[in-house]
């Protein structure tokens, strides 16, 4: 799936999608792609930076494409993000040049009407971690 496809799916659009296509899926994960963090309009930055925790969004937003892949295709309600924990940050900036495509994975650990759990991973195009954690997406009453 590549980036319009995700666009129909996830409710940021625009500058503020961080995903560029789908690179695998399944019941229990999804692994994106993504090179938003490179760009010098990525509306993230802050005074010409991209901080590493940015990287949670672009995890948040492949849990939040994963709901509607699981729903067959149909775009989920909005949620938000009631907790997080990082639990490996590898850098101290995410628009490093270096660190080529990001490979993003977001992985279902519970899933339940008023909320759910993912594990998150960020990955370099080489390999090397740059961030891991997980979150809770709560969705209002």
């Amino acid at each position: 799936m590549t980036r319009d496809g995700i666009l129909a799916l996830i409710p940021h659009q625009g500058a503020m999608c961080m995903l560029d296509r789908v690179l695998d899926w399944n019941a229990d994960r999804i692994t994106c792609e993504s090179a938003a963090h490179l760009s010098d309009a990525n509306p993230l930055r802050r005074e010409g930076r991209l901080g590493i925790v940015c990287g949670a969004e672009f995890a948040f937003q492949a849990a939040a494409l994963h709901g509607a892949l699981l729903a067959g295709g149909v775009p989920q309600r909005a949620g938000y993000v009631a907790a997080m924990r990082l639990t490996l940050v590898g850098a101290d900036r995410l628009d490093d040049t270096r660190f080529g495509l990001l490979k993003i994975s977001s992985m279902l650990e519970l899933n339940d009407p008023g909320g759910l759990i993912y594990g998150f991973a960020l990955q370099a195009e080489d390999g090397t971690a740059l961030l891991q954690g997980r979150g809770t997406i709560a969705f209002p009453a």
